[in-house]
């Protein structure tokens, strides 16, 4: 038996259009899992990178910026492509600038994509498998910023604490319902929330300078934290959030 093996099960991954998501959904279907990848732009290349990897894969393009439309999303994948086995929180966006200066309206877009809609997602996710009589996983997209606080992201570091503390209490309510609820927390991971990071000399000497690796992560690195925790071979493993980070927090 393959304990990593994820043959038969189906998984609905958010963001799954570029970087760590589509990392993440073409990780997952190389396992054999089929992929419903969800996303507000075309998932063409999503789907066609799961296809070279001899994967399956079907699309669903929604805007999860609210409760509603994830839920409908969710509902629709479900009815057109079956029972999905385990979700992966991973759509999410980021708004930079001073405290001080720090608007509502970015506060706002932040929270709801990065939290409350995981929250709800996660909901209705749960209530289908347990009406079903079946287990599953949760995975959610955390971040080091659960950990610590940042610079000029109060927004993003609040939502990402709040979704390193909502992935315990879901487990703590859910694990005796056979659905475990994990999360991985990237480290610095070339990825388009990074750009600006990446391309200010100061700020990525810095930030190399810290991470034992030497080097910032690939999505590719992320993914297999996730397939990891969605496979049988993490069974008895709930409740955490997972560092993947080159060894940024043990600096």
């Amino acid at each position: 038996m393959n304990r990593f093996s994820l043959s038969g099960t189906r998984a609905f991954v958010t963001g799954a259009n570029t970087g760590i998501g589509q990392a993440i959904a073409v990780d997952l279907a190389g396992q054999g899992c089929h992929v419903v990848a969800v996303g507000r732009s075309s998932m063409k290349q999503t789907l066609a990178k799961i296809a070279d990897a001899g994967g399956t894969a079907d699309a669903v393009q929604a805007d999860l910026g609210t409760v509603a439309a994830a839920r409908d999303a969710f509902a629709n994948a479900e009815t057109e492509f079956g029972p999905i086995d385990m979700l992966v929180n991973n759509a999410g966006i980021i708004r930079r600038d001073d405290s001080l200066e720090f608007t509502e309206a970015d506060w706002d877009a932040v929270m709801d994509i990065n939290l409350k809609v995981v929250f709800f997602l996660s909901q209705t996710f749960a209530k289908s498998r347990v009406a079903a009589g079946q287990g599953g996983s949760i995975i959610n997209i955390a971040s080091l910023l659960s950990f610590q606080g940042g610079i000029r992201v109060p927004s993003y570091t609040a939502s990402k604490s709040g979704v390193a503390g909502l992935t315990k209490i879901l487990s703590n309510e859910w694990s005796a319902k056979g659905i475990t609820v994990n999360a991985v927390a990237p480290g610095y991971v070339v990825s388009n929330n990074t750009a600006d990071l990446r391309n200010d000399p100061e700020r990525n000497k810095a930030i190399l300078d810290r991470i034992p690796m030497g080097r910032w992560a690939e999505p590719e690195d992320i993914a297999g934290a996730v397939t990891y925790l969605a496979s049988p071979a993490a069974r008895y493993v709930t409740g955490i959030t997972l560092p993947v980070d080159g060894g940024w927090l043990g600096r």
